[in-house]
């Protein structure tokens, strides 16, 4: 059998971390997306914010924070305010909603932590350190340049041989 690849690996990864997470949110009645963790905690530790500052607080892509807003306003856990500095901006901060549910939520995240943690223990390497490292190396030299990086020492072989 052919071993996955990196991309479906991550993807089962995520599907086995977020898809069981997700069932532990509608399991305590909450209409909740471990994706919508990092801005939540971005706008609980700081608010009102724009797209952008929650793109940067929370290390995700502006596309990707814009996406998890728009799922966040349509499900009732954040509120959109009119920047005061700028017309044309939005500012975002937690709802009502949000504020209620909290004390659900930081047992949620506090239980999710601690079974984050164990995880880490029984690998050979912590999970979490293998991640913060790929991270940093995609950073440092992206994909795209591994791939191309890659294609041209395969091109040489070949022409080698």
């Amino acid at each position: 059998m052919t071993r996955p690849g990196l991309g479906t690996q991550l993807r089962t990864l995520l599907e086995l971390l977020d898809g069981e997470l997700e069932s532990i949110y509608t399991e305590e009645g909450l209409d909740y997306r471990p994706r919508f963790t990092p801005v939540l905690r971005a706008l609980l530790d700081e608010s009102p914010l724009t797209v952008g500052q929650i793109a940067a607080k929370t290390g995700i892509s502006q596309p990707a924070a814009t996406q998890t807003l728009n799922l966040m306003l349509a499900r009732d856990w954040v509120e959109p305010q009119a920047d005061p500095a700028d017309a044309r901006r939005r500012l975002y901060a937690p709802s009502a909603k949000a504020l209620e549910a909290l004390p659900r939520l930081q047992a949620i995240w506090a239980a999710t932590g601690g079974a984050a943690r164990g995880l880490d223990a029984e690998l050979s390497t912590p999970l979490s350190a293998l991640l913060d490292e790929a991270i940093a190396a995609l950073r440092n030299r992206s994909f795209p340049q591994r791939r191309r990086d890659a294609a041209v020492a395969l091109s040489s072989r070949s022409k080698k041989a």
